[in-house]
């Protein structure tokens, strides 16, 4: 920009449009003093000054120099690398306190300013045009931002969490140095990539928890799972990851954020009380095995003695020894499921017949209760026979334990898609919407007045869950309460 400009402006309408320009002040390049020669309305009104009170002056003079700033930041420098150099020079953040007339004290004010310099004809720099923008609003917000990261940093090495950060649209991986202890590395090594961290986790584990964790975040929008890993030296740990998905404004995912803790100690704890469950679950099926055999025995010898009672109790007493073998079997499952040792038996298999034999078991159990199932179509899974029965066998039991004996359960098998979906539905108590959620955790059991008497360690339903996830299937419930309850589960054809 040249000086001659500025005389091709009529005075009256240069003073116009200057004094109206946002936060702006030119000042002559008569270094050092560095003249006031125009000033905005907006910069006198920021400045708490007045332009009779500055036009005229040294620049030091309207605005005493504050020695204590940088080279970078401060006034008199940069006016004179601008004046030297000829170039434009930005100061993205400096503080100058306003005078409040109100309160009669000086307010902290944080400004962000432009330096341009206006040429004569030649090279010499005639004047400056410095131009202020109030930032103190975003300072502030910055420094809010910095403290929460702060604090969030603070929070995480207090509770030994490392932090991740995963970008879906490149696949780019973020993690906290903590990641690296987490995994055996030494803490100031090259960060862990994905690929290296996913090396060391198990490879059961990884198909079967962390692929299929990752892909149910991408729909709920909540990422948890625990999985086994191994240190480099060959150690086994524990960690469980959580985290969150960050969609865009057209709900598409494009981020991951989590944290990753290691939880060994609490699952060495879980395996010590699961290690002795399945001990004490193991000894009490060989007594049972005895007494179960010993009732059957006197069964068949009073059969033919005519006696109602004796016959009615001797099969309440094998219902009863059934019962406390199908608990000793869900424990033992229970500490399968927690020391990782839960396999698989899959074979091909009718579903429906599995349906009919379940529901047969089931109705001896409960004499008098109604159990509908007709089916509609041919149903091979393949499937771990043993162990889908098992869940269906807890969500007619379910059923039947949480409604009236004299409603009907009813059970439907069907295709959806690429999917088998199995329904058990009941007229009963039904289930509260906050409840819901929460019926497939580990020894989670509801609360009311209705159900003081039902008993129960609320295992089925997490087992029926882990079961599910094996097969890479899904179980949920719809709900209302004092309507009855729908579960369901569904399996890849």
């Amino acid at each position: 920009m040249t000086a001659d400009l500025l005389p091709n402006l009529p005075g009256a309408l240069f003073k116009t449009v200057f004094e109206k320009s946002p936060g702006s002040l030119l000042i002559k390049g008569d270094a050092p003093r560095f003249t006031i020669i125009a000033a905005s309305d907006s910069y006198l009104e920021v400045t708490s000054s007045t332009r009779e009170g500055i036009i005229g002056k040294g620049f030091f003079e309207a605005f005493p120099e504050d020695k204590t700033l940088s080279d970078d930041t401060n006034a008199r420098s940069v006016f004179t690398k601008v004046v030297v150099t000829g170039q434009k020079i930005e100061v993205p953040t400096y503080r100058f306190d306003v005078y409040n007339k109100e309160t009669k004290t000086y307010d902290i004010r944080y400004w962000s300013c432009s330096n341009i310099p206006i040429l004569s004809a030649g090279t010499n720099v005639d004047y400056i045009l410095n131009t202020v923008v109030d930032i103190t609003d975003e300072v502030h917000a910055r420094e809010i931002i910095t403290e929460n990261e702060d604090r969030l940093r603070l929070a995480t090495d207090a509770a030994a969490l490392a932090t991740w950060d995963l970008n879906l649209l490149d696949q780019s991986f973020v993690s906290s140095p903590r990641m690296n202890e987490i995994f055996g590395h030494p803490p100031d090594a090259p960060l862990l990539n994905q690929q290296e961290l996913q090396k060391q986790v198990e490879p059961d584990d990884l198909k079967n928890i962390v692929v299929a964790a990752f892909h149910e975040a991408l729909v709920t929008g909540k990422y948890l799972y625990e999985v086994r890993i191994s240190l480099p030296d060959g150690s086994p740990r524990w960690i469980k990851t959580q985290g969150i998905v960050i969609y865009n404004e057209k709900k598409a995912p494009v981020r991951m954020l989590g944290t990753v803790l290691d939880i060994t100690n609490n699952k060495r704890d879980e395996i010590r009380k699961n290690d002795f469950i399945a001990m004490a679950s193991h000894e009490l099926k060989t007594p049972l095995t005895s007494i179960k055999a010993y009732i059957q025995i006197l069964a068949k010898r009073l059969a033919l003695s005519g006696d109602s009672f004796v016959n009615s109790t001797l099969l309440k007493a094998g219902n009863q020894v059934n019962k406390m073998t199908d608990l000793i079997h869900a424990f033992l499952d229970l500490s399968r499921l927690e020391s990782g040792k839960l396999h698989l038996k899959v074979t091909d298999f009718d579903l429906n017949e599995l349906i009919e034999e379940t529901i047969a078991e089931t109705v001896t159990l409960s004499p008098g209760r109604i159990i509908n199932f007709k089916p509609k179509e041919e149903l091979t899974i393949h499937a771990d026979h043993e162990k889908i029965g098992q869940v269906v066998s807890n969500l007619l039991s379910n059923a039947l334990k949480y409604s009236d004996k004299e409603t009907i359960i009813s059970v439907t098998a069907a295709k959806e898609k690429d999917n088998i979906k199995v329904s058990i539905i009941d007229k009963g108590i039904g289930i509260r919407p906050k409840d819901q959620e929460k019926l497939f955790q580990r020894f989670y059991r509801v609360e009311g007045d209705k159900l003081k008497n039902i008993s129960g360690f609320g295992i089925g339903l997490y087992i029926s869950s882990e079961i599910m996830q094996r097969h890479k299937g899904t179980i949920g419930v719809d709900s209302e309460e004092g309507k009855g309850a729908t579960f369901y589960f569904t399996l890849p054809i």
